[in-house]
């Protein structure tokens, strides 16, 4: 599971880990050039490893990868931004 790789899905605006037929998901909105990390999300059996900010950091690099002003309304997302 530890190499579970973090996968972007920008049709559905997430990024998701697959996990034993679970998902752990950080969804986002675009709008035009703003991005915001809304919603983060890892099934219960599998919160203290690590996995949701393995999401968020990748989700915040490639963000900036694309150059997008970065706001998070979530507040685990909130946390990196600091």
């Amino acid at each position: 599971m530890e190499s579970a790789t973090v996968q972007h899905q920008p049709e559905l605006q997430r990024f998701v880990l697959q996990l034993d037929g679970n998902e752990a998901v950080l969804d986002y909105q675009l709008n035009n050039n703003d991005i915001d990390f809304n919603h983060t999300f890892v099934p219960p059996a599998f919160r203290g490893k690590g996995l949701a900010e393995k999401l968020v950091r990748t989700g915040l690099s490639w963000a900036k990868q694309q150059q997008f002003t970065i706001y998070a309304s979530c507040s685990y997302v909130q946390r990196f931004l600091r």
